[in-house]
């Protein structure tokens, strides 16, 4: 019980005093109900473009067949089964979430979609009023209704049910939780605002423009990153700043012009940050809660950009160049066809670090145009296994001590110690990229061990890695390489061989004396729901501090 009350603690001091106050009031209130439109709602003229970025286009031509997560439902009549009980929330709530209303291949069925959401849908119902899911529903409704032109016009019931959702969210604002959750409210409140015209609209405009204000300068660092620290929440994020940008064109002068300029100038940061996160293979790298195929791609964003003609142009990158976003805590480089990054900066904002994995000093490796080893990346957010796998140290490429977590993740989404850097540098000397970088997230362990990386990049050729233990006592240092699916590692002894699926030799990987070498199968999630098997290398000491180990990975 007592070492229950000291997780807790260790918990729950690092948020602030008004969130704090909000989980307790979030706890013991019920949600208000949605009041509605005391009559038709009017809406503002479109005089703008309407260019929001397009879904990507379904696997299915069944406009009644739906799939997230690499989970498929079909659903028969023309009738959809909103609660899907069986299913996990995240599917459920992308359900609701109606990102599906941009895809071409449902062109004849939205406002059947959106007739049968109010029908089964009324205030109240589980996962369709989470202020998070009607947050992104009435972003996603706004668009569509702003996209149809005469003899296509909105419902009635769908402008009153979309006024109603508007209304109750205004009242259910997450400051419990605060970051992305809070941006996505202040993101909805103005759509709303901007779309409808009348008192209450005015009135969401204000408090959305006010909200939003103040969380792009506390979430959005002097670097350009997102303060959460995972490359795929930085992606959407930017998408949400494209997205408001897009709106003011749409509608006019409706948007304060010191928010504007504060979202472009924003933007501009936020898209130059994501392109470093972007390996030369085209993905993003999998730091923190981060996979595949939930946000837009980087190239697809970029065109996003280039529409926005408030935006200041962003040149892709063409040649290499050093990485050091040392707010952010992201270090490496950048080529046309090879790239390395690592992580060695805060696992998130003390006040939600929801989405923070045990990674601080892992890594992720392109060689020519081919990632070669990779984070663990995410399978979902349900309790269970595979979520904590995939935010333990042993998933990523670095450091575990004694069998101990660098940071105390538990939970889906909570963190009780935390990592922190102690020393991070990154220099770029005759072609040799050189990163120096330690944490303290095992000082609390007996002898107070501090884990050291030095890191020496060559770029199209090799990757050289030195780790120390230092501190006091003795202790088991145990080190892991995970490398891509479809590579095999094979050979014995401290020279292994990485093959490509046909058989071609990808690289190499060369380990100093001292650990004990095993080869191990292991599951990585590069996408929800989707599990592929890896081969990862662990390397095991055992001994007194200092303890050091050694390798290199070269190109073939």
């Amino acid at each position: 019980m007592l070492a229950r009350s000291a997780l807790y603690w260790r918990t729950a001091r690092h948020l602030k005093p008004r969130q704090f106050a909000y989980q307790v009031l979030h706890r013991l209130r019920r949600h208000r109900l949605a009041p509605l439109p005391a009559a038709a709602p009017a809406v503002r003229a479109v005089t703008g473009p309407v260019q929001f970025v397009a879904a990507k286009p379904a696997a299915s031509i069944d406009p009644w067949s739906f799939r997230f997560l690499n989970v498929a439902r079909s659903f028969q009549g023309g009738f959809v089964d909103w609660t899907c009980a069986d299913m996990p929330r995240l599917w459920r709530y992308n359900l609701h979430y109606f990102d599906y209303l941009s895809d071409p291949d449902r062109a004849t069925q939205k406002a059947q979609l959106i007739d049968d959401w109010i029908r089964r849908n009324p205030p109240g119902t589980v996962d369709a009023w989470e202020p998070y899911t009607a947050s992104l529903r009435i972003a996603n409704w706004v668009k569509y209704f702003m996209s149809l032109s005469a003899p296509q016009t909105p419902s009635a019931e769908g402008l009153a049910s979309l006024w109603s959702q508007c209304a109750w969210l205004r009242d259910n604002i997450e400051y419990h939780l605060l970051a992305n959750h809070l941006f996505k409210n202040a993101k909805a409140l103005l759509f709303a605002g901007a779309f409808f015209e009348d008192r209450a609209a005015g009135e969401w405009l204000r408090k959305g423009a006010r909200i939003l204000a103040e969380q792009l300068e506390e979430q959005f660092l002097a670097d350009g990153g997102h303060f959460e620290r995972s490359p795929m929440y930085h992606a959407i994020m930017v998408e949400d700043l494209l997205d408001l940008i897009a709106l003011d064109r749409a509608i006019p002068r409706v948007m304060p012009a010191a928010l504007l300029a504060a979202l472009t100038d924003t933007a501009a940061r936020a898209l130059e940050f994501l392109q470093d996160l972007t390996l030369a293979d085209g993905e993003i790298a999998l730091f923190n809660d981060a996979a595949y195929s939930v946000a837009a791609p980087t190239r697809r964003l970029l065109e996003y950009a280039a529409h926005l003609p408030a935006i200041r142009p962003i040149s892709p990158r063409t040649e290499g160049g050093l990485i050091e976003r040392a707010v952010s805590g992201y270090y490496g480089w950048s080529g046309a066809r090879d790239g390395w990054l690592i992580d060695c900066g805060p696992v998130g904002p003390d006040y939600q670090p929801g989405h923070a994995h045990c990674d601080t000093l892992s890594y992720e490796l392109v060689l020519d145009g081919r990632r070669i080893v990779v984070d663990t990346g995410v399978h979902d957010y349900e309790p269970g296994e595979r979520r904590h796998r995939s935010r333990g140290t042993a998933s990523h490429n670095t450091v575990m001590v004694d069998g101990a977590e660098q940071s105390e993740i538990w939970g889906v989404f909570r963190v009780g110690y935390r990592a922190r850097a102690i020393e991070a540098q990154v220099t770029n000397i005759a072609g040799v990229v050189t990163f120096v970088g330690a944490h303290d997230g095992y000082r609390r362990r007996p002898g107070g061990v501090t884990h050291r990386r030095r890191a020496e990049y060559r770029p199209d050729r090799s990757l050289c890695v030195s780790d120390e233990l230092t501190g006091a006592g003795r202790h088991i240092m145990e080190n892991c390489v995970h490398f891509a699916p479809g590579l095999r590692v094979s050979g014995h002894g401290r020279s292994l061989e990485v093959r490509d699926p046909s058989g071609g030799l990808a690289a190499r990987l060369d380990i100093a004396e001292g650990p004990a070498v095993h080869v191990d199968a292991a599951e990585q999630y590069p996408e929800f729901g989707r599990t592929e098997r890896i081969d990862v290398v662990r390397l095991r000491s055992e001994g007194g501090l200092p303890l050091r180990q050694h390798y290199a990975i070269t190109r073939s």
